[in-house]
Order: structure tokens, then sequence, then C-alpha cells
């Protein structure tokens, strides 16, 4: 019994060229083997498609079909669907198969598609792109970390290139519509019925040829150059802090904004402050006689002036004492860390006669052993 090709594609019999080409290209999506991988039911409807399509987009086998119900050697050869077909005549010439992929780099229906995009996706690439961040190391002493500092340093950096103001072209020279596209931007692919847009290729969708390439840049719109700019170190900053002074990267392409410069921080150690965060630390001196009977002392802080610190009588080395808000700044905020005042003893000179006389009377007030508990 021979097939129905027109239920086959659901168009009636009346049906013109246009609606049978607009049924077998929505038929053809739906049941293409690439977009339905190991279903024999639509590998099957497929070929069904393409054998009623071959006969009813032309007008000879339309008209023999429909007086006699085939044409030609129909029912098809089992191997139909699999190269051109019976006639060979529709857009796809026996379907998807039909196609010359390989001027795209693919293979088969999926990998058209994928590469069709990817192109259109490479065609935007050239639009206007950030610049790279650059690092550049500084170091600076203790004081500078705890004030603050504003100082200039000198940056190689790739900057717009002044001869083309950064287009990498020069627009008086030579430029003129693209010849691919006609100054539309769009270029078109035509495969039978399917027609599809993509973003030009030669002029990457702005409808001109640059013109003549920027002698100075070499196309790139950018060039390697020097500059010395002025940074502000905040205060509180300490080593492995990083300071972002935006826009002074390098360069962006096509008019895209610059990338930003971090400056990685170095501190120099101080002759006898130590920081831990925030905090400060200093190791003080004091007498024997301090320490015994409590004093009142001197100690420096980091801001330059002293600060008087009591210490109680039978004050121990190792001892600290905290002097709140004497610390560094923390930064973004409005306040500061504490400083701890660790004392240590230094006793007399054993040299002058007066002192031994003094420390051997002291020793007979001494009415324990303070090593006593070691190795217990």
């Amino acid at each position: 019994m021979a097939k129905d090709y027109y239920e086959i594609l659901g168009v009636p019999r009346t049906a013109t060229v246009a609606e049978i080409k607009k049924a077998y290209r929505k038929l053809a999506r739906k049941y293409h083997p690439d977009l339905n991988p190991g279903d024999k039911s639509a590998e099957t409807k497929f070929k069904e498609i393409q054998e009623a399509y071959s006969v009813l987009s032309d007008p000879k086998k339309r008209a023999q079909y429909d007086q006699f119900g085939f044409v030609g050697d129909f029912p098809p050869r089992a191997d139909a669907g699999q190269g051109a077909g019976p006639g060979g005549t529709g857009p796809f010439s026996g379907g998807f198969e039909g196609f010359d992929f390989s001027e795209y780099g693919g293979s088969s229906f999926k990998d058209f598609f994928e590469n069709l995009f990817t192109n259109q996706r490479a065609g935007q690439a050239v639009s206007p792109q950030r610049g790279e961040d650059l690092n550049y190391s500084m170091t600076i002493s203790f004081a500078d970390a705890i004030y603050g500092l504003q100082t200039k340093i000198k940056v190689n950096r790739l900057m717009p290139c002044s001869q083309c103001g950064g287009g990498g072209y020069i627009s008086s020279g030579g430029q003129q519509l693209c010849p691919d596209c006609g100054g539309s931007g769009q270029s078109y692919m035509q495969r039978g019925f399917m027609k599809f847009t993509t973003t030009c290729p030669t002029c990457h969708g702005t409808g001109r040829l640059r013109g003549q390439v920027c002698p100075s840049c070499r196309g790139e719109g950018r060039v390697l150059g020097s500059e010395t700019i002025t940074v502000r170190i905040p205060k509180g900053v300490d080593s492995g802090s990083k300071v972002r002074v935006p826009g002074k990267g390098n360069a962006g392409i096509n008019g895209g904004p610059a990338g930003d410069l971090y400056i990685n921080l170095v501190v120099t150690d101080h002759p006898f402050f130590q920081r831990e965060g925030a905090n400060i630390h200093v190791r003080v001196p004091v007498t024997v006689p301090e320490a015994t009977l409590g004093a009142k002392i001197e100690v420096p802080t980091v801001y330059g002036e002293k600060k008087i610190i009591r210490i109680p009588p039978g004050t121990k080395s190792g001892q600290k004492f905290r002097i709140k808000g004497e610390g560094a700044p923390v930064i973004g905020r409005n306040n500061r860390g504490d400083m701890y005042v660790e004392v240590y003893i230094v006793p007399p000179s054993s040299v002058d006669q007066g002192v031994r006389e003094l420390m051997k009377e002291l020793e007979k007030y001494y009415e324990f052993n303070p090593r006593a508990n070691l190795g217990s």
C-alpha cells in the first residue's frame, strides 16, 4: 500500500511548495537523529519525512504521485535517507546529512549549530575589554605604616596609544564599508530554505573596515609607557597589606576601562617596637629597687609621646601592663589597638664594692629558695 506523503508531512493536498517546505523544516528539526540519539522510531520517522518531501517538493514527481500514487521505483530503496535520497532535490539533499559541514569544522547537525554560535561569540570578542590589573611592591618604614603616607611612584604599564586614540587603527587611513556585509555588520549563510545570521567576521559587526593599522601600537591600541602617580597609604597598614589604586593598571582594549594597580606593602622592623595586628609590644627595663618597692616609670609610644605607668611592689620580670588605645590604627575604623609593656629587671653592676656589700646584706632577707620547685 502506497504511503500518504501529505499525511506524513501533515499538509493538505492543496498545499503550496512554501507550506510543504515549512512543514518539512518543522518535522526535520523534531525528528532528526542527531537531536534524538538512540531513538530508532525518530530515525524511521525522519526517513519517512525525507521521502515525502523529496517527492512533494518536486513538481514533476508530485504530479506523478498525485496521479499514480507512486514515483519511479517508490517505495524507496532500503538505503533511502542515508544519502541524497530518491530524486535528491530537497534542500538538505536527503536531510541534514546532505550538508557539507566540513567548512564549519563540524561533522553533524549538532556540531554545525555549536560551531555557528561559537563563531558568533568569537565575532563579539573585539568588544570593549577591561585592562589587566598590575601589582607593585613597596617597602615603607614602621612609622609610615602607623602615620600613613602620601608618595609618588613610577609605574610601567600599557597606556592608550596617543596616535590612534586607543582604537588600533588610523580612522583617516582608508576606512570604508565592509565589502563582505555591505555595512550591515551581519553575515548570512543559507542552505536550502535554512538561513542563518551571524556577526560579520570581517568587520566584527561594525559594518566598516577600520582602515590602516596604527604603526605606533600595531593595531593593539596600547603602548608600553611609564607614569608617575601619587598614591596614599592609609594609617594602620602592615606587611602583606594591599592598597588598590583604581584605573592605574593596564589600559583597556577597544575603549574598555583600565585595570587597577595593587600595591603590595612590606613594613620594615622597628628597633624596639613589635607589632601583632593592631597591638604594639615593647620591653622596658626596670631596676631592682623599682621592681621591689614599686614605682612610676615613663615608657615610649609609637606616636612619639611618653606615657607614665605604675608598677606595683614585687613586680617580676616578664610581667606585662596594658596601655589602652596606644596601639596601631585599625584600617577603616576610628580607633586603635593597645600597647603592652613588658618589664624586665636589670641587676646593678657587681663591680662596685658598695653594691656588693648591699647585695650581701639583702641576701639575708631571702628566706626561701626560688629554685626549690625546679625538677620536682
